[in-house]
């Protein structure tokens, strides 16, 4: 499987073309299969907008994603995303939205039933599988978010942000906890984050981002053997590099202002 953006740029406009905001500007990059992508960047550089446009949410303005080959269409099951704030349904309990993507897809209600459960042993909440969302720490909500998601086997994940709202211990945790899913699953990632040190703990290759509109300005291939030692000073090279790339970014808004 091969993920292309080719030339993906994205302006929105407001009432008057002077109230234009120029999001992205020619993004292009191409993903193999099973690679752990992270991309960072300034706040406001377009991040999730380059999500939304992989996932059908959004349109671009110029460009194609392309999907082997293929123009990919608005709405493709072909792509499952994970958001920061878990978007569950509160009145649906822990099996009920793991299993909510099959029910939708129309299969039968012991066959998803026992497909969520098995689900919901692999990370870790049995348990809960009859608790609402607001009975469950943060931890464990974006564990039913990532199983909701994986249930109906994407072939790219898209996460945005999904443990930015977490406790640093807890972070760490889930950090470990998706490695370990994407090792024995294989899927292709591409994930957000405005944390250095998480980037480059999880990823295969990060993808810095200019501050707006968001343009490829650092490409980093994270060539450490797993686990990885985050206080490695291999690590610590690579974190040094990209917080200086920011930095240069920072100033020039500075400068701007």
């Amino acid at each position: 499987m091969t993920l292309e953006l080719l030339g993906l740029s994205k302006t929105f406009y407001g009432a008057n073309e002077s109230e234009a905001v120029h999001a992205l500007d020619h993004i292009e990059y191409r993903i193999e299969s099973g690679r752990f992508v992270g991309i960072i960047g300034p706040s406001g550089c377009g991040k999730t907008t380059l999500l939304r446009i992989i996932a059908g949410l959004e349109k671009a303005s110029e460009g194609k994603v392309l999907l082997d080959g293929k123009e990919m269409l608005q709405g493709s099951e072909t792509v499952g995303m994970v958001f920061q704030e878990y978007a569950l349904f509160p009145w649906r309990t822990t099996l009920q939205n793991i299993e909510m993507g099959l029910e939708i897809r129309g299969v039968d209600k012991e066959k998803r039933r026992l497909t969520a459960m098995e689900y919901i042993k692999q990370f870790g909440l049995s348990g809960f599988e009859n608790r609402y969302p607001r009975e469950l720490s943060g931890g464990m909500k974006q564990r039913v978010a990532i199983a909701r998601t994986l249930i109906m086997n994407p072939r790219v994940v898209l996460m945005d942000e999904p443990f930015g709202s977490l406790d640093s211990q807890t972070r760490n945790g889930m950090q470990e906890f998706l490695l370990k899913i994407w090792q024995e699953r294989g899927d292709t990632i591409i994930f957000v984050t405005h944390n250095v040190d998480e980037a480059v703990f999880l990823s295969d290759e990060i993808v810095v981002l200019s501050r707006r509109p968001g343009r490829i300005i650092k490409r980093v291939e994270v060539n450490i053997p797993r686990p990885r030692d985050r206080t490695s000073e291999e690590c610590n090279r690579i974190r040094r590099d990209i917080l200086r790339v920011l930095e240069v970014e920072m100033k020039k808004e500075e400068r701007e202002r």
